[in-house]
């Protein structure tokens, strides 16, 4: 990639227009153009410029293009993102994707690194949320989780070989999973920045059912929600959580839950109505309680903190301490100077650990 495609893909990062960039770097917008059309080069000086206007390294300009542009296989969104927040959206991703693969390089050699490894009889039909609940079940058996809560999920989707990362994007997208490249089996999965952790667990969730499953004749999205709520609460723990209708429709009930098994209090609304549990009519009354509240935007009490990637962090950190790579390019593969946690870094346009 030439240097006027990354100032263009920086651009995009940032969600700046020729003239914003222009500005900030201090150059003409017909510079700025010329630069990204190749059409003329930036010296030394107009570089840093640009860098700092941008909030990224000088390196960044000289990464020599890894993969190639993102095509997403499953892309959650709440409504349409507009064309410059998708853009924006994407281009991040690309970033955080060229860094994370780059230390995989260094770590691992070319083509060495992990892969996810689909699970037995995986990806699988689904005829009916029946099939869902089922596929739910037996990944939990394939991989050892049983039926107790799932302490950390994105720990776990980590060491089978998904990249996950979490970027800063707008309320209305949820997660993004796709290929890296044309391997079957390098995955990806992004979820949203600054989203509560029940959430984020859902969002996660849903990803890897879009991933395991291929609807059929069942309507793809609500199949991704049985699957994340499955997963997260099986129907054996509801059954046994959840002994009747009264404790099912008891918030303390309820917030307890949440906070032992990852997953929303209304998410937990709903598996008990899919466990058989409470009725029709009480699945309705609870939620019509909740949303006279106001819970079903915002829950009561204490949220879940969302749970961060360590993966791509550890690589950089283990590759730093042995010498391997400089503290200057561990920040440039970071994103952000070495030392700084990401819960407190004022601006990370992509935040991934």
């Amino acid at each position: 990639m030439t240097i006027g495609k990354r100032i263009q893909l920086g651009r995009y990062m940032s969600g700046l227009n020729i003239s914003q960039l222009a500005e900030r770097a201090e150059v003409s917008p017909t510079a700025i153009s010329k630069y990204e059309r190749d059409m003329d080069v930036p010296g030394s000086k107009v570089l840093l410029r640009l860098a700092r206007a941008l909030g990224v390294s000088v390196e960044f300009f000289l990464r020599p293009r890894t993969i190639p542009s993102i095509s997403p296989m499953n892309y959650r969104r709440r409504r349409s993102l507009g064309k410059k927040m998708e853009r924006t959206l994407l281009a991040r991703v690309q970033d955080w994707l060229e860094r994370y693969l780059e230390i995989e390089r260094i770590v691992y050699g070319a083509g060495a690194a992990p892969t996810f490894i689909y699970p037995t009889a995986f990806p699988r039909k689904a005829s009916s949320f029946e099939d869902v609940e089922k596929a739910s079940e037996d990944l939990r058996k394939l991989w050892g989780l049983g039926i107790a809560p799932i302490g950390n999920l994105t720990e776990i989707l980590e060491v089978k070989g998904i990249k996950v990362g979490v970027i800063e994007a707008d309320a209305k997208f949820d997660g993004l999973t796709f290929r890296p490249g044309d391997e079957q089996n390098s995955i990806a999965i992004i979820t949203r920045a600054e989203t509560p952790g029940d959430r984020q667990r859902f969002d996660l969730a849903c990803e890897l059912g879009r991933l395991l499953l291929s609807p059929d004749g069942i309507d793809k999205e609500v199949a991704a929600n049985r699957f994340a709520g499955a997963l997260l609460a099986p129907r054996q723990a509801v059954l046994s959580e959840l002994t009747d209708d009264k404790s099912a429709l008891d918030p303390r009930v309820l917030y307890a839950l949440k906070h032992t098994y990852g997953l929303s209090m209304g998410a937990w609304i709903r598996r008990a109505y899919d466990a058989g549990v409470i009725s029709d009519a009480k699945f309705y009354s609870i939620r019509k309680y909740f949303g006279k509240r106001g819970w079903r935007k915002v829950e009561p009490w204490d949220q879940i903190q969302p749970e961060l990637p360590r993966r791509f962090e550890e690589l950089v950190m283990q590759t730093m301490s042995r010498g391997i790579i400089s503290t200057s390019k561990a920040t440039e593969l970071l994103g952000r100077p070495v030392g700084i946690s990401l819960r407190s870094s004022a601006r990370i346009p992509v935040v991934v650990r």
